[in-house]
């Protein structure tokens, strides 16, 4: 039987709402004797055909919430990668005769170098994991842990990528700037630059908790509780 509306309220989604009934599924068929596994019911049905009989519109659902999540988040992620790819070849300054970088001795240059590889990298790490939740079989059981690992995943690079963007656009302004007369401008866009980061952690940095809690945290039953057989 599904839980009621009232308890499956207080988990956002509906892929985790999902995932805490295979859980109270599992854990109650850990404690109770194995035949009872295979017992049938009045119908005729065993306990985990009435279990995926009550949670099929269940499924839907999660697998609607997850790839509406996936998609908004990997054209995000792409338009990363886009961006980070065309800026690992523009350089700050340009280059010299040689065709080296200008500012290939300062520091901050290799701050925009690295942390505009992180990004680039993360980004596509996310959109690959946000690739494999479109394209998953969304079995009942992949809402146990694979799938919600894929999101954690995902959304833990989409952060990761867009912090380093960030940083790596300070750096090119830093670098641009350093030197000019308009370099007091640099304190309050370093400050605007901090915003879309702050925006995504204040946005999206709980539902990754849940999830990880959800997915890697203690189990609903106490572990030493007595078996009944």
């Amino acid at each position: 039987m599904l839980a009621p509306s009232d308890q499956l309220d207080g988990i956002s989604g509906a892929a985790l709402q999902m995932q805490r009934e295979l859980q109270w599924f599992k854990e109650v068929e850990s404690i109770v004797p194995p035949i009872c596994k295979d017992v049938l019911n009045s119908d005729g049905k065993k306990p985990s055909e009435v279990f995926s009989q009550q949670h099929a519109n269940l499924v839907k659902e999660g697998e609607k919430w997850m790839k509406e999540i996936a998609t908004s988040s990997s054209f995000v992620a792409a338009l990363i990668v886009t961006i980070m790819f065309a800026a690992a070849f523009t350089i700050p300054g340009g280059n010299n005769d040689k065709g080296a970088p200008i500012f290939l001795d300062d520091p901050l240059f290799m701050v925009f170098i690295i942390s505009d590889s992180i990004s680039l990298f993360s980004a596509t790490t996310s959109v690959l994991m946000f690739l494999g939740i479109l394209t998953s079989q969304y079995a009942e059981n992949k809402f146990l842990t694979r799938l919600p690992t894929k999101l954690i995943i995902g959304l833990s690079a989409l952060f990761i990528s867009i912090a380093a963007m960030m940083i790596a656009f300070c750096a090119a302004l830093a670098i641009l700037l350093k030197k000019s007369s308009t370099k007091v401008v640099m304190i309050p866009i370093i400050l605007l630059a901090c915003v879309p980061v702050t925006l995504f952690a204040l946005l999206q940095f709980p539902l990754l908790v849940n999830i990880f809690i959800s997915t890697y945290g203690p189990g609903i039953f106490d572990r030493n509780i007595q078996r009944w057989y």
